[in-house]
């Protein structure tokens, strides 16, 4: 047993580099990945994601690497097909003139494995996937959910240390792409493999991952539980990008336990640092709310302890489940996200929030 496989690590990148021309994709990149986590990586299109599985995969030299290593192994010179990690593609790249089964065992066909076994082993990986009973289909008599699951049994059947996919649900509509999720983390689950996981999708990195790292202009901007970004973002560029809807410049006035205060305009409001030491008495601040953890009403709240402010409102939109409200207030304008009926107001009101889920990050 190699020594990453010891220390439980599949993937291993130390300070990668990759440019096109001047254009720089990857700015000292390193990141692990662990045997049997599903580690997302995320960002917009650009922000060097692809590049970095390409990398990964062999489809790309890096331009420098200090170490790139699967499984223990350094595959830095390694050609694409000699690495032990397999691709699931957006656009399945299945073979229309062969059955379900014949494209599943392609693979293995190709590494010489004998055709007892490889259709053996095809069929107990389209068993997996749920098609076993489709095995002699051809690919055009099949659903957009089932190719992309033929194409995810046809990567996975050689058993490789890691399988990257490349945003593999991104062809599909929202309701198959939903089921596709459960999908994937069942067969993640049944396998134990290392899944290595592209997206622009913050929905498809909550909803999946163990572990996501978030990409911008070729560099990680933050790495950690999708709890983590969702709820205690670092930076304002984090917060924005998964979706937190009140961003507000302040000052911070004051360190006291688990709570800094922070000055926003002629309102003080308390919250806790998106990671301890990011910011120093006086400085400039960004503080962070998400919409529904933002309560609304006609009185102000019983309990002391919340941040709350009097503000007027703006504007109401009915969404069927909830309702999203703009209120005018004198910390700024707040957006909420209201699901109970007895929370409205007309007119002037309060809002109030927990200091629990009031981030408050470096500007």
């Amino acid at each position: 047993m190699n020594k990453s496989s010891q220390d439980g690590l599949m993937l291993e990148i130390s300070h990668a580099v990759h440019r096109y021309g001047t254009f720089t994709a990857l700015n000292d990149v390193s990141l692990v990945a662990r045997a049997g986590e599903f580690l997302t990586i995320l960002g917009e299109s650009g922000s060097g994601k692809t590049t970095l599985l390409r990398l990964i995969s062999g489809l790309e030299h890096p331009y420098a690497v200090e170490a790139l290593k699967l499984d223990g192994v350094d595959v830095t010179r390694t050609p694409a097909h000699q690495r032990n990690c397999t691709t699931v593609f957006q656009h399945y790249a299945l073979f229309p003139h062969m059955s379900v089964v014949e494209n599943v065992e392609y693979g293995l066909k190709v590494r010489g494995v004998a055709p007892a076994e490889r259709r053996s082993r095809a069929l107990s990986a389209l068993e997996i996937v749920r098609l076993a009973n489709k095995h002699d289909r051809r690919i055009h008599q099949l659903s957009g959910g089932e190719r992309q699951r033929v194409a995810l049994a046809r990567a996975f059947v050689p058993q490789p240390a890691i399988l990257l996919l490349d945003e593999p649900l991104g062809a599909l509509d929202e309701k198959l792409r939903i089921e596709m999720q459960i999908e994937l983390m069942e067969i993640h689950r049944q396998l134990g493999m290392t899944f290595v996981y592209i997206t622009h999708s913050q929905e498809e990195a909550l909803t999946m991952s163990d572990r996501v790292i978030l990409m911008t202009k070729g560099r990680i901007a933050q790495v950690g539980a999708p709890a983590d970004l969702f709820d205690r973002p670092e930076s304002r560029f984090v917060a924005d990008f998964m979706g937190m809807e009140n961003l507000l410049e302040g000052r911070l006035v004051e360190h006291g336990g688990e709570h800094v205060t922070v000055a926003l305009d002629d309102t003080t409001v308390r919250g806790r640092l998106s990671r301890q030491g990011s910011a120093a008495v006086g400085s400039k601040v960004i503080v962070g709310m998400r919409a529904e953890r933002i309560s609304m009403g006609a009185e102000p709240p019983p309990d002391a302890t919340l941040n709350s402010v009097r503000g007027t409102l703006r504007s109401s939109i009915y969404r069927g489940k909830y309702l999203d409200r703009e209120i005018e207030t004198t910390a700024g304008v707040l957006k909420a996200r209201i699901w109970s009926s007895s929370s409205e107001f007309e007119g002037s009101g309060y809002a109030w929030w927990r200091p629990e889920d009031c981030v408050v990050m470096p500007a």
